[in-house]
């Protein structure tokens, strides 16, 4: 691939950028955003690829914002972002606290532990770095996309890897979110957990997307499959045999407005010890998402998902053993229901400062043999505040609010505080 970088910088504009919602970017004529530093051979013919670096389709909330640092080559065939942000939280539990800078309501401690009613902690560890690049080629559009934090590890911020992707025309390969989790359709949050009912797995996947007719957009995807189970002396877990296959359809009339039905199918592989045989169990889910404007200034979200045996996709019950679960049959194993859902609104009170508040719920039935003390459901309130002081340097303020209850009826709860500083470059 031909290309060839010029050594000075030409274009450095800063300018009023839209909230770090999920607003478009002010663009100039050209289509190069205003707040973009570009060191280009030719920014009139990469404009549509700039875009692409600016689209926020697919994306998260908490996914970094698009690229500061734009190099295009001469023919305008090839554009190559860096950026990132770095953020700061300081958050305080009270009347009651969770030991985990993410607000899991799983975690919270059923009785209530009165030595752990209040907890100070702070947490720069969602740092990112990220670099994507876009280009045409014969085959369609070429995306590669990396992303990196600082979640490694606790003590030395460690870094580790977050979405690892490329794709070429409709197909996608790499580690990426699942198909079957609509990060668009999710509430912001300064929380790095997010809701307790929320969907939002990564996996290593291929995955083949297509948009046709006006608005609609249908994907379907072969993942290396998660899984988590409970165990006893008659049952233990083995290697994993089949992937994991979501597909959705969505349909969408506006770049803030959509609606997803989603499906999932997965078969699950465990060893029945009583009698030295492998087996297997067929797990499902399916899935209402979506998002839409309501008023210029005012968007709701949503999201209903019920299945069995795909608690790894859910928030609150990601990695606690609940894809499956031993029946009361010596050596073989069932899964059990899963249900999440999540209901929010967001305000644009101005172009810089937006308020959000979000309920959220992720249940866990059948328990079958797991017992009393069994997570039973989680809770999740959290309402919050974004204030951009610059373009790329914003303030936040967030409550949340979380109870779990197990299957005895006993319950805990936690509340927090927490304040971030965050600057996007």
């Amino acid at each position: 691939m031909k290309s060839a970088i010029h050594s000075s910088l030409l274009v450095a504009i800063m300018a009023s950028a839209c909230s770090f919602s999920s607003s478009a970017q002010t663009q100039d004529t050209l289509g190069i955003p205003e707040r973009s530093i570009v060191i280009t051979g030719n920014k009139e013919r990469g404009a549509d690829l700039i875009a692409v670096l600016y689209s926020r389709e697919d994306m998260h909330f908490l996914d970094p914002m698009a690229p500061r640092f734009l190099l295009l080559d001469q023919q305008g065939k090839v554009a190559f972002g860096i950026g990132g942000n770095v953020k700061g939280q300081l958050m305080y539990d009270m009347d009651g606290a969770i030991d985990n800078n993410g607000f899991t309501t799983y975690d919270i401690p059923v009785p209530m532990n009165p030595a752990q009613r209040n907890r100070l902690a702070g947490d720069a560890t969602h740092s990112t770095l990220y670099m994507r690049l876009v280009g045409r080629t014969k085959l369609g559009l070429l995306n590669a996309y990396f992303q990196s934090n600082f979640t490694g590890n606790d003590d030395s911020y460690g870094m580790t890897i977050k979405q690892a992707w490329v794709s070429l025309g409709n197909v996608t390969a790499g580690y990426a979110r699942s198909s079957f989790v609509d990060a668009e359709a999710q509430p912001p949050t300064i929380d790095s957990e997010g809701p307790s009912g929320a969907t939002g797995t990564k996996d290593l996947l291929v995955r083949y997307k297509k948009k046709f007719g006006k608005g609609f957009t249908a994907a379907i995807s072969a993942e290396v499959p998660k899984s988590s189970y409970s165990l006893n002396t008659s049952v233990e877990e083995i290697a994993q045999r089949c992937p994991d296959l979501p597909i959705y359809l969505q349909y969408g009339w506006n770049d803030n407005s959509h609606v997803r039905v989603s499906a999932l199918l997965r078969n699950l592989s465990y060893r029945d010890l009583a009698t030295q045989h492998n087996e297997w169990a067929t797990g499902w889910a399916v899935q209402l998402s979506g998002m839409f404007t309501v008023a210029k200034d005012l968007t709701v979200y949503y999201q209903g998902a019920y299945g069995k045996g795909y608690g790894q996709f859910i928030n609150d019950l990601s990695g606690n053993g609940f894809d499956l679960i031993p029946s009361h049959t010596p050596g073989k194993m069932e899964m059990p229901g899963v249900m999440g859902m999540l209901a929010g609104v967001q305000y644009n009170i101005s172009p810089k400062f937006f308020v959000s508040a979000t309920y959220s719920q992720a249940r866990l039935y059948d328990q079958g043999t797991l017992g009393p003390d069994t997570y039973r459901y989680g809770q999740y309130v959290v309402a919050n505040g974004f204030y951009n002081i610059l373009d790329d340097l914003q303030v936040g303020l967030e409550y949340n609010w979380g109870k779990r209850t197990d299957v005895n009826h006993q319950s805990g709860h936690a509340n927090r505080i927490s304040a971030m500083v965050q600057y996007n470059f």
